[in-house]
Order: C-alpha cells, then structure tokens, then sequence
C-alpha cells in the first residue's frame, strides 16, 4: 500500500531536488500560489462523480444505519453513548481491541523490520520470488488468514496433533495471525525508503569513528523513523478494526469493536449499541488517520535519495548471512507454514474428496454447490475493479498536485475512509439505506461489487498517486499552451506514464475485492454466495466434510490472489518511497 511518496526525488549524484513544477520554471505562477482557474476547475470536475459514490454509498449508509440506532421517536437518543460506554462487556471491548492493535503493531515490527532490512540492502537469488510470497498473505482475505491459523494452532491442527497444543481461542493465536497478515505491510513501507536511503552517509558515520550501530541509530533511524511510523499506524489501523481473523481464532472469548458490532446487529439486533460503537470506531479511525497524513508531511523533508539499485548488495560477513537467513527461517516459519498446512488440510480426505463434495449442493449451506461461489466471486470482482478503477483513476489526478487546497486533501482523508470504517456497519446500511427507489438495490448484483469497490478505490488511488506525483509539470503545461483540453492533457501526457501503475492498481484492487468480508457476508444472497461468505459459513458448521470443504475453498482462494499477485510482481514499478 502506498502511504504517499514524499515528493523529493535524485538526481545522479544522489543530491536530493524536487520536481520543477509551475513557478519553479518561471511559468504561470509562482510559489505558494494557487493554480490558474481552469485547471482549479478541472481538478475539482474530477472529484464530482468520486464524492457522489462514497456520499451514496458510504456516508448514506453509514449515517443510516447509526442514525436507525439513536433517533427514534422525531428526537435524537445521545445519552445512549454514555449508557452505553459504561457497560464493563462494551468497557472489555473496547480495552480489548486498543490492547490487541498495540500489541500486534509492535510484535509486527519486531518481526519486520530485519525483512525490511533484508529486501533493501541485501541482493540474493529469488529476491523477486520472495517479495511476491512475503506479499500474498496481505492480499489475502482475512478469512481465510483466520481459516490458515485454524488448521496450524486449533484443534486437530498441526500443532495439536504434533505436541497437544492448542492456540485457537487464545490471544497469541489473533497476535501472531495479525502478524502475518501485516508483516508486508512494514517490509514494504520501510523497506521502500531504505533501499533508496544514501548509504554514504552511515558510512561517514563509520568513518567518523561510529560503531554500527550508533550510525544506524543516529544517522539511518532518523530518516527512517517517519516511514517506520506511517507503517506502524496502518498496521495499529487494520488490526484495530480486525474482524475475520478474531471472528473465528478469538472464539466467544475475544471480541474486538468490529466482531462486537456484527454481534450487536446480527444476533442481539441492539442496534442502539451498535450505533454507538460504530461512533467510537470511527472517532478512533478518523484520529488514525490524522496522524497517518501527519507522518505523510513528515516524509516530504529533505532526504538523500538514490536509485535503488545501486544500495543492494550481496550478502557480507557472517553477520549479514545470519540475518538474511533468519528473515529466510521466520518468512518460511510465519507465513508459508500456515498455507502449507491450509493447502494439506483441503487434501487430506481421499481422492480429492472435499474438493468433490464442493460441486454438490446436497446437504450444503447454500442453494448452489458451494463450487459455484468460485465463478460469482470472480464477476463480482472484475465488476468492483472497474468501479474501483474508475473512481480512483478521476480522483487521484485531482489529489496529484501539491498547490491544492484543504477542500481537495479533506477529500483525500475521505476517500481512506472505508479501510478503516466497520465493514459491517457499511453492509448492514446498505440493507437499511438502499431499499427505496431509486435506489432500491437489495436484490440487485450490483450491492455487492459496490461495496467491494468501496475498499479497492484507496488502493487505486495510493498505487497511482506516486506516479502521477513524478510527472513534471512543464509537460501538462506545454500541452495547455498549445491548446490540449485537461482531457486530452491526461490522456497524453499522464496515461501513457501511469499505464503500469493503472495495471497494477487494478491488480490490486482485484485482489482486495476478492477477500472483502465484512460488508459482504450481510449483503450476498444464499444463491450467490462469495468465496469469503461460503468459508466463513462452512466454517460455522460442524463436521469434518464442513471443515475440509471449507480448507478446499480458502486454497482456492488462497491460488487465485496469489496468482494475481505474482502477475503484479511482473508489472510493479521499481520501488519507490512508500510505494506497497
């Protein structure tokens, strides 16, 4: 995920400069001043139809189903907020999900930050290979994160049929599965900046007298420290409002904001509570957030930048091999040992039996084989990748330049939004929201990939906005000047530059429209069921066929995200600072 590449580039000597842009040419305007009315305009015409979508289809719903919750009678009911923040449950809730977000993002870069090291400095056989493997399990849905876990830490798992232990139902189970959905997420925030961070100036240090580690702490941590805090917060984001993974590790003892208001909606139907806590979580995100573009601004100070290519090095004395195979031990350990044992449950049964019993619909949770959820799975998501893909690709043209003003980076804040909103509030407004023409969509196949959509488009808009960003803008300039319309100025001068990245933002948005959860599992229909939905159900049934379907599933899922995935690692642009 890109957390905003921080406009400072190279040049060949490594001296940091920044992209001449209008006033730094002598052309229209200067520093410090507003772009010409036109393009002003321009800018702000792209944002029309991406601040509709999220207005209809998020804030609507959202501000619904929360107002459903406290305004009843003509009068709003606020002193539910207090009544209800005073329950211990809610208070053990709450304790809860802070504690668990604090302890996942620490363990997470405890166990990262070497990997990050690894992938920037160190240039071994297979880099390219493990980057992609190191990536897959975050593009995974969380689900079948949750389902990986089942099978190595809960009954009957790896674990328990080796030594008797069981880790389902504890706190280290959720920790170490946060981990491995997260441990990307730092490897390639961090790792992006490092690999482009002058190596010559913590060899000056050392030059100078330093030890190792002094001129890593006082010369490298430094210029890293913004990176390393913009990756922290998204990671404390998404384990804050984690719902599959504790949904099915946590068991009825954990609960974190999000599983408790899916608890609240679907089998208390207290949506008063639910209101509340939706309130709560969105206050909280909407801080995450503010201190997320905080760090961003940070990263814009000046840095010695150099390509980075010419930092990664082959491995040198023992120490550098110990490390790099350490990162090697722990990426096989954390994030392949869980597939690997998810992909051996799905085939434990003889000929390939749970993969058969997938195309019967006898005896299922459906009313189609749960084969079937394969095929729905994969329109939806195309659907939502070309809704995300047209939403983002209009917005983040519009959030490119720096001149804009606070309406356009307000929007922006916005547009992250739905990563960190409960999902399930979202689903459960579009049940209560989009049930009256014209915009009567509960029985229609498009609710779906709308609210898949709603995830991917911040995925698209952080994938394009770094290249867009290194476009100089003398180049749109000379195209307005001889006479090029801001439509033709894109389609010439921009999308020629960010084809790659526009792949790769689909790939991505794809990806992440392929897992999502949390919305989905209120909106699909039982004769079109997700592949998320079908695991998390199957999952919620006893029996061993149950089970062992719902291992063939999450491996299904599991190929087809890494397939995608590797097909990005074949487009991904070199890494840039900050670019996921």
């Amino acid at each position: 995920m890109d957390l905003d590449r921080p406009e400072v580039t190279a040049d060949a000597t490594g001296r940091k400069r920044r992209p001449d842009g209008p006033g730094r040419a002598g052309r229209p305007h200067g520093p410090g001043r507003s772009a010409p009315l036109p393009a002003a305009a321009a800018r702000l015409g792209l944002m029309v139809l991406p601040v509709a979508f999220f207005g209809v289809f998020f804030a609507y719903p959202v501000a619904a189903i929360v107002a459903r919750g406290l305004h009843a009678d003509g009068a709003w009911h606020l002193g539910r907020l207090p009544d209800v923040l005073a329950r211990p449950d809610i208070r053990h809730v709450l304790w809860f999900t802070t504690w668990q977000a604090c302890a996942s993002t620490a363990l997470t870069l405890l166990v990262a930050l070497p990997g990050a090291y690894v992938f920037a400095r160190l240039d071994f056989p297979g880099k390219q290979v493990l980057r992609a493997v190191v990536t897959v399990p975050f593009v995974l849905p969380t689900v079948v994160v949750g389902t990986a876990f089942l099978a190595l830490v809960g009954r009957g798992g790896l674990l328990d049929d080796l030594w008797g232990v069981r880790l389902d139902t504890t706190v280290w189970a959720i920790l170490l599965a946060h981990v491995f959905f997260n441990y990307a997420v730092v490897v390639r925030t961090v790792g992006g900046l490092w690999a482009q961070l002058d190596p010559r100036q913590a060899e000056a240090a050392r030059m100078l007298g330093a030890s190792p580690l002094r001129a890593w702490r006082q010369v490298t941590l430094p210029a890293l420290g913004p990176a390393v805090a913009a990756a922290a917060l998204m990671v404390f984001l998404f384990t804050f409002t984690s719902f599959g993974i504790v949904q099915i590790l946590g068991g009825p003892t954990f609960s974190t904001l999000e599983v408790e208001i899916y608890r609240q909606t679907s089998e208390i139907f207290d949506l008063s509570t639910a209101a509340v806590l939706t309130l709560v979580q969105f206050a909280a995100v909407g801080a995450i957030l503010a201190v997320h573009a905080w760090t961003v601004r940070r990263r814009e100070s000046a840095l010695r930048l150099v390509e980075a290519s010419r930092t990664a090095r082959r491995p040198r004395g023992a120490g550098q091999w110990a490390l790099l195979a350490g990162v090697l031990a722990t990426v096989a350990v954390l994030l392949v040992l869980p597939l690997a044992v998810l992909v051996q449950r799905s085939f434990d049964a003889p000929d390939f039996a749970y993969y058969r019993a997938l195309t019967s619909d006898e005896g299922s949770v459906f009313l189609v084989p749960p084969i079937d959820a394969i095929g729905t799975s994969l329109e939806y998501a195309v659907a939502a990748t070309a809704i995300a893909l047209l939403i983002g690709g209009l917005a983040a043209p519009a959030l490119t330049r720096r001149d804009a003003g606070r309406l356009v980076r307000g929007l922006d804040a916005l547009l992250m939004l739905p990563l960190g909103v409960s999902a399930v509030t979202v689903g459960f407004g579009f049940l209560v929201a989009l049930d009256e023409p014209p915009l009567d969509l509960r029985t229609s196949w498009i609710l779906v990939p709308l609210a898949q959509a709603l995830v991917g488009v911040p995925f698209v808009i952080r994938t394009m906005l770094p290249v867009l960003r290194a476009v100089d803008d003398r180049l749109r300039e000379a195209a307005a000047v001889l006479g090029a319309s801001p439509w033709r100025v894109w389609r010439e001068v921009d999308l020629p530059m960010v084809r790659r990245a526009l792949a790769v933002a689909a790939g991505f948005a794809f990806a992440v429209s392929l897992g999502e959860f949390g919305a989905t599992v209120f909106i699909a229909r039982p004769d079109n069921p997700t592949l998320p939905v079908a695991v998390a159900r199957l999952l919620g049934r006893a029996g061993e066929l149950n089970y062992g379907q719902a291992m063939a599933l999450s491996t299904i899922l599991m190929v087809v995200c890494a397939v995608a995935l590797l097909a990005l690692e074949g487009l991904r642009i070199a890494d840039r600072t900050g670019e996921f």
